[in-house]
């Protein structure tokens, strides 16, 4: 009986975990004003890891920041944009090459949605199989969408050898992806396409470029902590 009741408490963990892992497929908070950060999830290395990217609203339309690492949560985060704030997707930018960044743009290319990447990331992405944009940025890029400007930033190799940041100057925002990890991480991440070199170097440029960020949006780790740039310098320093 004991070994019975056991089993059924195990069972019905089990069940209540991935019930939960089912229903967050795709999460949106709010982060300031008319930015909010998107959420959604994959299996990585047997572990169900969350991919935060970003968007933010404008009078002509929402700007996105990486793309959605679950393919089946490219749509519904359009959707979800679309009812939540009654505006639908302009422009989508990808910050390196990998998929948690890139898979959904062949998806929203053919959406209408003005997709960019830098033309080393889309060299990268060609010669690895992953997903293009259509547009690519030859340097380093100022947008300006509606009443928001950012800047496009190339501060050299680290996580990868074409990671780019998104710095807002009046508004604080960093939005560092993969680059920057959180400020609990103990190590910096797969580091099989990174220059371990470089990495502390490059996060330094981005420290001087993005002086006292609000908020720094990390890819994989809790991003309500503004931590996250000094202990990713931190641990880059250990790998020399």
């Amino acid at each position: 009986m004991r070994i019975s009741i056991v089993a059924t408490i195990l069972v019905f963990c089990a069940a209540h975990s991935f019930a939960q892992a089912e229903k967050a497929r795709l999460k949106i908070t709010p982060l300031m004003g008319d930015f909010y950060i998107y959420t959604t999830y994959n299996v990585y290395e047997g572990n169900y890891t969350p991919a935060h990217g970003m968007y933010l609203l404008t009078d002509q339309g929402a700007v996105l920041f990486d793309t959605p690492w679950d393919s089946t949560q490219f749509q519904p985060l359009l959707d979800s944009i679309r009812v939540k704030h009654q505006q639908r997707v302009a422009i989508c930018i990808a910050t390196h090459w990998h998929g948690d960044r890139t898979e959904g743009l062949a998806y929203y290319r053919k959406q209408g949605i003005k997709t960019y990447t830098t033309a080393l990331t889309d060299q990268w992405s060609k010669k690895n199989g992953k997903k293009r944009a259509e547009f690519l940025m030859t340097k380093d890029t100022v947008f300006t969408v509606g009443k928001y400007s950012f800047e496009i930033y190339y501060p050299g190799e680290g996580h990868t050898a074409d990671n780019i940041i998104a710095w807002f100057p009046n508004e604080k925002v960093l939005y560092g992806g993969c680059l920057i990890k959180g400020a609990e991480a103990d190590n910096l991440g797969y580091l099989g396409d990174a220059n371990v070199a470089e990495y502390e170097t490059t996060l330094r440029r981005v420290q001087k470029k993005c002086s006292n960020p609000k908020h720094i949006i990390v890819s994989h780790h809790d991003w309500t902590n503004i931590n996250s740039l000094k202990r990713s310098i931190k641990l880059a320093r250990r790998l020399k």
